[in-house]
């Protein structure tokens, strides 16, 4: 090699360390800003890394977002197509609805957004309805499952009875963590943690240059969400995470514990020993929803699905025959452990 060539190449590997250098130093001084407020109902926190605030932005995408999929939003698209209008939906209707029947027929029907009016008959969707009975629950089964509605090649939902009603409780706001971790990654943000009510999407490090600590609840009847004690403490990057449970949203009757969990199959609210269900996929939106449908399933149903699937990784908490809780963890957990 002459000396030419070798001064090129040492001037190039010193403009490379140069660049790197640069951005490295950018990096650790560009400042995490955080977030937080009110929407859907619950808190949102959002932790990022980047020269200014965004909070602006991040509201505006949810307002839009809520304006889709609320059906406490009276215009709202999902609103709208409960009520039967002949419209077209937004993406972001149409993108929930497809990955929601997806994993309907994954799961077997245990996760079905045509739950809508089992929800509400049983105090616990959109609207408030009185405790029913098996009559009741008899006709509304008439009304529910996935295969009762589609998407036509228009793109129009199209229902085999007009008395179906939507709810993307159960999936939309791992959807919305997910618009939210999309809007940073577009303005070139690697260091972020979105949380809406719980679900979150984590990626690159947190202010401490670690990975992102998420805590998992210990599953303790608490309808107010004072409750903040532990059961394990997950470290994680690059994923999505989502926990359902049933110790927040509850009620009593006659001495029965009746839960917000349905089982669309059934039409009764789930009895299972299964307390709390944390999913960990690639994005937030896959992980709300088979959080859900594991909370349906009951424990062994979950264990033997979550273990035939290494795609996603999972937690289940449960009560032993003393009251005790005990945790059920895939393989793929451990690498998120401390």
């Amino acid at each position: 090699m002459d000396k030419k060539v070798q001064r090129n190449f040492l001037w190039i590997a010193l403009l490379v360390l140069g660049t790197i250098w640069i951005l490295a130093r950018h990096n650790r001084n560009t400042p995490y800003q955080m977030d937080n407020g009110l929407i859907f109902g619950t808190v949102y926190k959002i932790t990022y890394q980047y020269e200014k605030d965004l909070k602006e932005e991040i509201e505006a995408a949810l307002k839009r977002f809520d304006g889709s999929l609320s059906p406490f939003n009276d215009t709202a698209t999902i609103t709208r197509i409960n009520l039967n209008e002949d419209i077209v939906p937004d993406t972001f209707f149409t993108n929930v609805f497809r990955r929601s029947m997806e994993i309907s027929q994954e799961t077997a029907g245990a996760f079905d957004i045509t739950v809508a009016p089992l929800a509400n008959a049983w105090g616990f969707g959109f609207k408030r309805g009185t405790f029913p009975d098996s009559a009741r629950i008899d006709s509304l089964l008439e009304i529910t499952g996935y295969t009762k509605v589609k998407l036509s090649d228009e793109g129009k939902v199209v229902k085999q009875d007009p008395r179906i009603m939507l709810s993307c409780s159960a999936v939309a706001k791992g959807y919305a963590v997910d618009v939210i971790a999309q809007l940073l990654e577009k303005k070139g943000i690697q260091n972020f943690m979105v949380d809406i009510g719980g679900e979150v999407v984590v990626r690159g490090k947190n202010p401490k240059q670690e990975r992102w600590r998420i805590g998992i609840n210990k599953p303790i009847d608490d309808s107010l969400a004072v409750n903040q004690e532990l059961q394990t403490i997950l470290q994680v990057t690059g994923v999505g995470i989502a926990t359902s449970g049933n110790y927040r949203n509850y009620y009593y009757k006659d001495g029965q514990k009746y839960a917000h969990t349905i089982d669309p199959r059934s039409g009764y609210p789930v009895q299972h020993n299964i307390l709390s269900a944390t999913v960990i996929a690639k994005d937030c939106m896959s992980a709300d929803a088979y959080a859900t449908a594991f909370m349906v399933m009951g424990l062994e149903e979950a264990e033997r699905f979550a273990d035939a699937h290494p795609d996603i990784d999972a937690c289940f908490i449960y009560s032993d025959e003393k009251g005790g809780f005990q945790s059920y963890f895939t393989k793929g957990m451990k690498k998120y452990m401390p």
